[in-house]
């Protein structure tokens, strides 16, 4: 059963170009992983400060394997010339799990 996990970030108004610009240069960076299955970075429009970071996955144990893998390496790195890590451009992170149990796509034609 796939699981989808939304990581909801704060990001002030400031810092949303600096979130998309990161985001922009990693693109990629998670498709080849096993177990991946879809990838949306959320802008939001009206209301909130926070962007929503969409990703399904076929089991726990992929995501797991990410997380412990791939995206941590990705976010402990300094920049490209060696030097220190940037200032994360979120002030907050909060991860919402869900396991899919309904699901429908657009009928053909």
């Amino acid at each position: 059963m796939s699981v989808v996990k939304i990581n909801v970030l704060t990001v002030p108004q400031e810092q949303r170009e600096t979130l998309e610009k990161r985001f922009a240069s990693r693109a990629h960076a998670v498709e080849s992983s096993d177990g991946f299955e879809w990838f949306e970075l959320l802008r939001p429009v009206e209301g909130t400060d926070d962007y929503l970071v969409y990703t399904r996955w076929c089991d726990e144990a992929s995501f797991q394997a990410w997380m412990e893998g791939p995206m941590k390496s990705a976010h402990q790195g300094g920049d490209a010339s060696g030097g220190e890590r940037p200032k994360p451009a979120a002030s907050g992170s909060t991860v919402w799990s869900f396991e899919v149990v309904q699901q429908a796509a657009p009928k053909e034609a």
